[in-house]
């Protein structure tokens, strides 16, 4: 945890400024870039203390390193692409139904906003519920 004696450089202050900005979606957008692009995987890894933390990423190569020749894949991302602009409205109750902590008018942003990634990092069954029920209202979604 950060405390007073700690000091950071400005290129930290600054990102940590950019992240605290950025909404619940482009959060989810940034998760699944960094664990991309870190390759890090969804198994949770527990760490107790700065001592763990060597050894946890050991552990977390190893796991990658196991699950790599598998390659198949457990999470999945519901993009919507675009939508009926008739069935506007149903399409916005049902994004606030969806992403948990969304309000009507950030739903209605978010709809507007299309293509825009709805949820990421879902099992196969929620992914293919929630393209359902876009898709009943009106809307264009994809599973990736």
């Amino acid at each position: 945890l950060p405390s007073d004696d700690k000091v950071y450089s400005e290129k930290i202050v600054s990102i940590v400024d950019q992240i605290s900005t950025l909404n619940l979606l482009e959060v989810a957008d940034l998760n699944s870039l960094l664990k991309s692009r870190l390759n890090i995987s969804d198994a949770p890894v527990m760490v107790s203390g700065a001592v763990a933390a060597a050894p946890a990423a050991k552990a977390e190569e190893e796991e990658e390193e196991a699950a790599a020749p598998v390659a198949v894949q457990t999470s999945f991302t519901v993009k919507l692409n675009k939508f009926d602009a008739a069935k506007k409205v149903a399409i916005i109750k049902e994004i606030k139904n969806i992403v948990e902590g969304m309000n009507l008018v950030q739903a209605k942003k978010f709809v507007e906003s299309a293509p825009a990634v709805v949820k990421a990092d879902v099992s196969k069954e929620e992914a293919e519920k929630i393209k359902e029920t876009l898709t009943a209202a009106g809307a264009e979604c994809v599973v990736e």
